[in-house]
């Protein structure tokens, strides 16, 4: 390859991490906070697909991407708000509901969504970050989403609660030991509610950035499993919001190569550089997922019966 087509490679994975990164970033931090609370969601598929679809629904009634943003965040928090009412009922399993809400929120979407195939609706405005080349390819590869920056203020901010505030001290404590957490007079279910619905709100952003961003339109194959992906990033990044951000980035990236080949002309393997972050998936959790052992960084309550 030449050097322009080296560098135009480069500027390709770069902003693909950016662009595939953003609905994973938004995501992970959501389920991060869930799952510190003590509580997991495997129904933010359906939070995502739902989201998604109540984004671009909203921009395209209001003719606003940002107020679409906002409904595609309150979408993804309702939805989360349901899932933790109903875990917080005796005898639920958090696991089977979350599928339970995957399904619903995914069947809700494809049924309301069907008259948003065709339209457009309002885009979120893009930041070049590739003004200094005069390679086409590369200005257009390093657009970056307006939400990224917001993404990660949230995981500055999720980092800096959970370590110095009493809001964030609490819902370690109810993801820690639900125990402890009623001896000292609190309430774990409405803990573990408001963290998970907080979280549903913070993923809808992530699926505002699939139809509002990139790849910009509504349709019912948005997602491809980045929901569920997410649940096993937020395991790589060790719960931690700060590492979620360089893990996304990371998944976005593996998930750019196969495009950014395809812009310079290489066209082999397109198919099988897409299962990169999939594959990225199973070894995650086959290293991280052994039997009789927690995770480094997992809260105490995931790893023990619920009470």
């Amino acid at each position: 390859m030449t050097a322009d087509q080296w560098i135009a490679l480069a500027a390709g994975i770069v902003g693909g991490a950016l662009r595939v990164g953003a609905p994973f970033l938004f995501v992970s931090l959501g389920e991060c906070l869930t799952e510190k609370s003590g509580r997991i969601n495997l129904g933010l598929e359906g939070v995502l697909v739902l989201s998604a679809m109540a984004a671009f629904g909203g921009a395209y009634l209001t003719d606003s991407a940002w107020l679409g943003v906002l409904i595609g965040a309150v979408a993804g928090a309702a939805l989360a708000l349901l899932h933790g009412l109903l875990c917080s009922l005796d005898r639920v399993n958090d696991v089977a509901t979350g599928i339970a809400l995957m399904l619903l929120g995914t069947g809700l979407a494809f049924y309301l969504g069907k008259p948003l195939i065709q339209p457009q609706a309002p885009q979120i405005p893009a930041i070049p970050l590739g003004f200094w080349s005069d390679n086409t390819v590369v200005r257009s590869a390093l657009q970056l989403n307006a939400l990224v920056p917001i993404g990660v203020a949230l995981a500055v901010l999720l980092w800096w609660g959970f370590a110095r505030t009493r809001a964030g001290l609490l819902v370690r404590m109810a993801g820690d030991s639900a125990q402890a957490t009623r001896a000292l007079g609190y309430s774990v279910s409405g803990l573990r509610i408001a963290a998970t619905t907080a979280g549903g709100f913070i993923a809808g952003l992530g699926g505002a950035s699939l139809t509002l961003f990139y790849p910009g339109s509504w349709n019912e194959g948005i997602s491809s499993g980045q929901g569920l992906i997410a649940v096993a990033l937020v395991i790589f990044a060790r719960w931690s919001p700060l590492r979620c951000v360089g893990a996304a980035l990371l998944f976005g990236g593996a998930g750019a190569i196969g495009p950014a080949l395809q812009s310079i002309g290489i066209g082999w393997g397109y198919h099988l550089f897409n299962t990169v972050p999939y594959v990225l998936t199973l070894v995650i959790l086959v290293l991280t997922c052994r039997p009789g052992t927690s995770a480094a960084g997992a809260p105490g309550e995931l790893s023990s019966t619920r009470s």
